[in-house]
């Protein structure tokens, strides 16, 4: 092969590529809208593979609000609260208000696109904490818990 057709397919992979990148919103608002079932099991299964622009705007449109799509303290909570040593368990029936209070803060998380991709990604309890609104709050039933 050539200088000059390898220079072309290295040209001619660069527009698909960013052909494929700039149809991505379309596509994956086509698949919320036609396949919705189907794309809110991708979402709240946080090992399914994607390719890296679609996880990227699955994160925005979660960011945007997706309610009907993810319901975070059903998917992200208990992810989350692993990377603090936590479970439900950990929650005594003393604490169901502490517990539906952290389910509340999670389910209106204002970075729950971010939080997906941490959880889906295996960010640690540190990278978490800088952006989970409940972190603290997990960190202190966590130590709670070690007592």
């Amino acid at each position: 092969m050539n200088d000059k057709q390898t220079e072309r397919q290295g040209w001619l992979a660069r527009l698909e590529q960013r052909l494929f990148e700039a149809s991505i919103p379309q596509v994956l608002q086509g698949i919320r809208n036609e396949a919705s079932v189907d794309f809110r099991e991708l979402v709240r299964d946080l090992n399914a593979p994607m390719a890296p622009a679609f996880e990227r705007e699955v994160s925005r449109t979660l960011n945007r609000g997706a309610e009907r799509d993810l319901i975070p303290a059903v998917t992200l909570m208990p992810v989350m609260m692993e990377r603090f040593g936590l479970d439900r368990e950990d929650f005594s029936a003393n604490d169901a208000g502490l517990f539906a209070e952290l389910e509340t803060v999670c389910n209106h998380c204002p970075v729950v696109g971010r939080c997906w991709k941490a959880m889906r990604a295996g960010d640690t309890r540190e990278t978490c904490r800088g952006f989970c609104p409940n972190a603290q709050a997990f960190e202190g039933k966590s130590l709670e818990a070690a007592g």
